[in-house]
């Protein structure tokens, strides 16, 4: 019996495995720090925002999230109309893989890059290029020693996840002067309102200096919207029109823009939620490394625990046995980082008990 096929490299992708979600005991609590997620939620004024878009439901939202635009250009100083909206940053970048990469083509991503680059890069039918890190931060030297003429496209997380390590701009920089004209660099800055560093800059101003950049970023970290799925680009104009011809025209729901821009105005609730996690991402990584566990430092929401290889101590032992807690973290094995796990920072209360379940777990009692 025939029947359809899909497109030749469809079935070679390996799918997207999310975190773990806890499963809910009685009598114990439980905490999700697999997704990044941040523990102090979205802004009062979101939430609000969102219920009152509820009154009109039965109408389409406006077809190229201009509200939502505007909100965005004003908040960093852009034009609109080099920016897009999408159902999270997931979308753009699917959408920026379809836009520019087709059979024969290569896209580099590297070794512990965001998984959505993969699938995106082979989803369109060009091959995945894994250029290697160092020390679990992304290196220009080797990603630019792997450009060909079939290089169409670089993906770069910076801030990236799940090593929570990132690229100094002047790096930025020297990496897109070293590749040719007419490969698209993907700048993707999710993490990027939790960097305090001198050095670090997420793409706009490279961006808005040059005609083959792009630069995405999310409401789903520290503005808590991640159920709402809204994401956006920056980029040059030529790109923006190129994307927007195949976007959807309704990708992006009222409610989600609403909410979207009561959270993006409200700057008091974001330097919480920044504050809180530079408190705890520091307190984190001290008393982690106080147990013997090695820590990469971290610019992000979230650090990188390396376990021993140990019989009973690595990181398979660790993930079930803070689970049996009701801590739930990140394995890495599809990141091909199987002796580590990645910790969201999550409340006082969540950061004090795996601190408190780690030292039982490595015999620290």
């Amino acid at each position: 019996m025939s029947r359809p096929v899909p497109n030749p490299g469809i079935l070679d992708i390996a799918p997207y495995t999310p975190g773990k979600s806890p499963k809910a005991e009685a009598g114990r609590k439980v905490f999700k720090l697999s997704a990044n997620e941040t523990p102090v939620g979205p802004s009062p004024k979101a939430i609000e925002a969102y219920k009152n878009a509820a009154a009109h439901l039965e109408d389409y939202p406006e077809g190229t999230s201009r509200i939502l635009r505007e909100a965005i250009g004003r908040a960093f100083g852009l034009d609109p109309d080099r920016i897009i909206c999408g159902a999270g940053s997931d979308e753009v970048l699917n959408l920026l893989a379809h836009a520019y990469l087709g059979q024969g083509d290569e896209a580099i991503s590297t070794t512990h890059g965001f998984l959505v680059y993969p699938i995106a890069t082979m989803g369109s039918g060009a091959v995945n290029v894994v250029a290697p890190e160092t020390d679990f931060t992304a290196n220009v030297d080797a990603i630019l020693k792997l450009v060909t003429p079939r290089t169409k496209l670089v993906w770069l997380a910076n801030p990236n996840n799940p090593t929570g390590t990132y690229l100094p701009f002047d790096e930025v920089k020297r990496l897109r002067a070293g590749l040719p004209g007419h490969v698209l660099l993907v700048l993707d800055a999710a993490y990027a309102d939790y960097v305090s560093r001198n050095d670090y800059e997420m793409g706009i101003e490279l961006v808005a200096t040059s005609e083959n950049t792009v630069m995405t970023h999310t409401f789903s970290k520290i503005h808590g919207l991640a159920a709402l799925r809204i994401g956006w680009m920056f980029g040059p104009a030529h790109i923006v029109d190129a994307v927007n011809r195949i976007r959807g025209p309704f990708n992006v729901s009222t409610p989600a823009m609403w909410a979207a821009i009561a959270a993006i105005e409200d700057t008091a609730h974001q330097q919480m939620s920044k504050t809180h996690t530079e408190k705890w991402r520091s307190w984190l990584t001290e008393e982690l490394t106080k147990l013997g566990l090695k820590v990469t430092p971290s610019v992000a929401n979230f650090v990188l625990i390396h376990f021993p290889l140990q019989q009973g101590k690595t990181a398979a032992d660790a993930d079930a046995f803070l689970t049996q807690r009701g801590l739930v973290l990140r394995g890495l094995k599809n990141y091909h980082l199987p002796h580590a796990l990645r910790l969201t920072i999550g409340t006082e209360e969540a950061n004090r008990l795996v601190v408190q379940g780690l030292t039982d777990f490595m015999g620290l009692k």
